[in-house]
């Protein structure tokens, strides 16, 4: 730790400034995207179905000084986010602030300062506001940042982006998994369909169990009995994230069931990946004569899912399905053998997403339980050491 030194944010970067306050001409046909916190994602700029566009001429008027040294910040209603800049054709709206880092100064190891929990709460302790809050420029800049030499700074950022790519890797990997799996079960259910199938309704091929929340004080977010998922909230891809547990669970759904969101909105899909309780915004679907056909049941339902999200439409205030029309969904029923053929050419791709899921999970922990200490020089980095 000797050799580190502490600097302030300000001091360490050629320019720091936020996006447009205001709202630019929008323009279907333009070629830039206008990016708000909201945007910044992971590291990377999403583009969202519903991010606006505007035109060169609206581009030239608000553009700011971005390079391959900016990192983007949110910092108005969504705190926190990170992006780095990649030449995207772009306008900053006034949520993302952007950080021009100094040139003797790795800026990959500024961003998973910025990444740490210590950085991320001194953004909500600055911030100002009550109904939208707002971190101010002048108190960023004051920020302290705490730096080694430039050489272990590239060696640290080294460690995590070695990390990120991996995971980045996966997360690829899956994308293209599942849009095969996808292809593979419509080819076999659409294209070659059998006339011998059954018309039915998925309450005759699954058993369908609606979530109900435990009592409120049974919860706790200290790992205190088993998992409860409430809905979308909780669903990431293919598996959802242990947020809240329950000493009182009402309604269960078995390791590898699948999940569906039944309220607002209603369609969002997982797959359980151990015994958990549902709460009333989630329903559980397995194949009723082998549970052991996880795979079958997930493309089946994901077949349906433009169908069912369709009762996002119904409902007086919010969106949703109940077990009565869920169950009462027509679909063709293969016999038994025939969804156990399916279901093994389907299982390859989809074990293999599900191995890279865990996979995915066991290395942002071991992200995340490095960072604070790499950022703070407890732990040194070995640079012989492979990730």
């Amino acid at each position: 730790m000797s050799e580190w030194k502490e600097f302030k944010l300000g001091d360490i970067a050629d320019k720091i400034g936020d996006g447009l306050h205001g709202t630019p001409a929008y323009s279907d046909d333009g070629e830039y995207y206008f990016i708000n916190g909201n945007n910044l994602l992971n590291g990377k700029i999403s583009i969202k179905n519903e991010t606006k566009k505007v035109t060169e001429a609206e581009y030239q008027k608000h553009k700011k000084p971005l390079s391959n040294r900016t990192i983007l910040l949110g910092i108005n209603g969504t705190i926190g986010n990170l992006a780095f800049y990649n030449g995207e054709k772009c306008v900053l709206g006034k949520s993302a602030c952007y950080i021009n880092i100094s040139s003797d100064i790795d800026n990959f190891f500024i961003y998973y300062k910025m990444l740490s929990k210590e950085f991320q709460s001194t953004l909500l302790e600055i911030a100002t506001g009550t109904t939208i809050i707002n971190v101010p420029l002048k108190g960023l800049r004051e920020i302290p940042i705490l730096l080694p030499t430039i050489a272990e700074q590239k060696d640290i950022a080294g460690v995590l982006s070695a990390l990120d790519e991996k995971i980045d890797l996966l997360h690829r990997q899956n994308k293209t998994l599942e849009a095969m799996a996808e292809a593979l079960f419509r080819q076999w259910f659409v294209e070659e369909a059998e006339e011998s199938w059954e018309e039915g309704k998925l309450g005759d091929e699954f058993i369908i169990t609606m979530g109900q929340s435990p009592p409120g004080e049974s919860y706790n977010e200290d790992g205190v009995g088993i998992p409860m998922y409430q809905g979308n909230a909780d669903f990431e891809f293919r598996f959802p994230k242990n947020r809240v547990f329950t000493t009182d669970p009402k309604r269960f759904a078995e390791k590898y069931d699948t999940l569906i969101s039944v309220r607002a909105p209603v369609g969002a899909q997982n797959m359980a990946n151990e015994e958990c309780c549902i709460g009333r915004g989630v329903a559980s679907l397995r194949y009723k004569i082998k549970s052991d056909l996880y795979s079958y049941t997930y493309y089946k339902i994901r077949y349906h899912m433009l169908e069912i999200a369709g009762f996002n439409d119904t409902g007086t205030v919010f969106g949703s399905i109940g077990k009565e029309d869920l169950w009462g969904i027509k679909t063709q029923i293969p016999s038994t053998l025939e969804s156990e053929e399916i279901d093994l050419r389907l299982k390859p791709l989809n074990d293999r997403i599900i191995e890279n899921c865990f996979q995915i999970r066991s290395l942002e922990k071991l992200r995340d339980t490095l960072l604070p200490k790499l950022m703070s020089g407890e732990v040194k980095v070995d640079i012989n050491r492979d990730i």
